[in-house]
């Protein structure tokens, strides 16, 4: 008898709906908390994000995702976030985390190689990273429902990724280009992932 494991088909929304929305709301308060402990206190904590081609502003790659340069910038990241971390959430926790590292990480040494000095702060890097992620996904694992919500995606916030271009000189449009870079990497790491978990679980053969 041949035994042909179904290919597990690649999740749009998360499976635990209400988890998940706990989760990435967990997430972004700790962000707020962050903040209003950062405002609070003279924004101590600004002196902690990226600062380009200096050793010692390196560090910032780890922190500079959870700061922000006052509330309403952290107000324009909190629904991007939201949204786009509960829609990434739905291939498991584990996927999340892998994709949020390596966005987080391309972003961060990214800003810190090529923008041109001052300071870093902000989660938009990873939120751009996550955008282009979404977007590209499907067409890497060949999975319509997933370019179905890429569609979606970019009709209602595709207007967000020209944030990737010089526009407006108080924004770190280095670190949005470094994270979409990341998220375009992330695609295709999960992709390959994916493919290769295809192939160990080829059909076998058994004898009934």
């Amino acid at each position: 008898m041949t035994n042909q494991p179904e290919r597990q088909r690649p999740r749009v929304l998360p499976r635990k709906p209400l988890r998940a929305a706990v989760q990435m709301t967990f997430m972004v308060a700790v962000l707020w908390a962050l903040e209003l402990w950062d405002q609070l206190n003279g924004e101590r904590l600004d002196q902690y994000g990226i600062e380009p081609h200096r050793i010692d502003g390196l560090d910032g790659v780890l922190w500079a995702p959870l700061l922000h340069a006052g509330l309403p910038h952290l107000m324009s990241n909190t629904i991007p976030l939201l949204v786009l971390g509960w829609l990434l959430l739905a291939n498991g926790a584990r996927q999340f985390v892998a994709v949020t590292a390596t966005v987080w990480i391309v972003a961060g040494l990214g800003t810190w190689l090529i923008a041109d000095g001052g300071t870093h702060v902000g989660a938009s890097g990873v939120a751009f990273g996550w955008m282009v992620f979404l977007l590209v996904r499907g067409f890497f694992v060949r999975s319509f429902a997933q370019i179905l919500v890429a569609v979606v995606l970019f009709f209602y916030w595709g207007g967000m990724l020209w944030g990737v271009l010089p526009t407006q000189p108080q924004i770190s449009w280095q670190g949005h280009l470094c994270g979409a870079l990341g998220g375009l990497l992330a695609a295709w790491l999960v992709a390959r992932s994916t493919r290769r978990g295809a192939e160990k679980a080829a059909p076998g053969t058994l004898s009934a």
